[in-house]
């Protein structure tokens, strides 16, 4: 079997990469990774917030060498998908519902075609837009993985506060500006770095392709995005579907994390009939699946046993 680290920095061969086109006319990039020989199932993976496919390389070529054919797409706005702002190192969206609308059209085409069973995983806004589109029915996945899922936004004023204070700044003049300068978040002196992944060496990955393919790179949101990401979080935490959102979910919380509120995922969590919930504290910055080897293999060990009890083949 090929090292999944040879991936790190290389599109794989038989890997193909196309756009889709959502029922509105935008183009969306693609990534299909199809298995060799017989399929054990299908993956449907979601990044985060101006995330792109390639940083994931690593973790999906260990799937796929188990088996899985393996998808995931840009969300709209953000790498290969186009921009919604002018400025194209904004990270802007009107509204998060656009978001669902391109998952739920996606889905439609996709789990008909894909081998079962078919499992979806998401990090961070990605997990968010999952968890969403499963208890507003719009995807019926056999199983479903959430890694440091956005569920609540990493806000030293609260939840309540931070809304109240992300409508008020981002309410005045242009919304679609960014909401700060640089980093992952305003006002801290945190590196971007140490908030992602104690690991240099993966988060160099990310500069490569950053460098290799600089239209990809997204820097800020936009103030609207943050108004609509505080907005989407507490009307999921809020939506009484929750309880009746029965597909098998495994959530994965970095406790430590300083960009999404792990407490706020654990409350959801409590919520749902049928998860599965593993933390990891101080050792685990915000992408647990590009932290160091002893963080990332444990990750990728609880989600192969979750797989292998919860996503078996019909």
């Amino acid at each position: 079997m090929v090292s999944p680290q040879l991936y790190r920095r290389a599109i794989p061969a038989s890997a193909r990469i196309s756009y889709w086109t959502a029922p509105d006319g935008w183009s969306l990039r693609r990534f299909d990774w199809p298995a060799e020989g017989q399929a054990r199932g299908s993956i449907l993976f979601q990044g985060g917030r101006g995330d792109i496919f390639e940083k994931y390389l690593e973790a999906l070529a260990h799937w796929h060498g188990q088996g899985w054919s393996i998808t995931a797409f840009d969300w709209r706005g953000q790498g290969g998908s186009g921009r919604l702002s002018p400025d194209p190192h904004v990270g802007h969206v009107d509204n998060f519902d656009i978001f669902i609308s391109d998952f739920a059209a996606f889905w439609a085409e996709w789990a008909p075609e894909a081998t079962g069973p078919r499992v979806v995983m998401g990090h961070s806004m990605g997990g968010h837009l999952i968890l969403r589109a499963l208890t507003e029915g719009v995807a019926r996945p056999d199983a479903a993985v959430l890694i440091a899922p956005m569920l609540g936004l990493h806000s030293p004023l609260g939840a309540r506060l931070g809304e109240r204070l992300a409508n008020l700044l981002g309410g005045v003049g242009n919304s679609a500006r960014p909401a700060w300068k640089t980093n992952e978040r305003p006002a801290t002196t945190t590196t971007r770095q140490a908030l992602l992944t104690h690991d240099l060496t993966r988060y160099e990955d990310e500069l490569y392709w950053q460098s290799a393919k600089p239209e990809l790179l997204l820097g800020p949101p936009s103030w609207n995005w943050l108004m609509q990401a505080f907005q989407s979080t507490r009307r999921l935490r809020e939506d009484p579907r929750l309880r009746t959102m029965t597909v098998p979910v495994l959530m994965i919380l970095a406790e430590a994390d300083k960009l999404v509120n792990p407490k706020a995922a654990s409350q959801v969590a409590a919520r749902l009939p049928d998860v599965r919930v593993v933390r990891f504290g101080t050792e685990s910055a915000h992408e647990v699946l590009r932290e160091v080897d002893s963080v990332r293999n444990r990750a990728i060990a609880e989600i192969d046993i979750f797989l292998a009890s919860r996503a078996q083949p019909q």
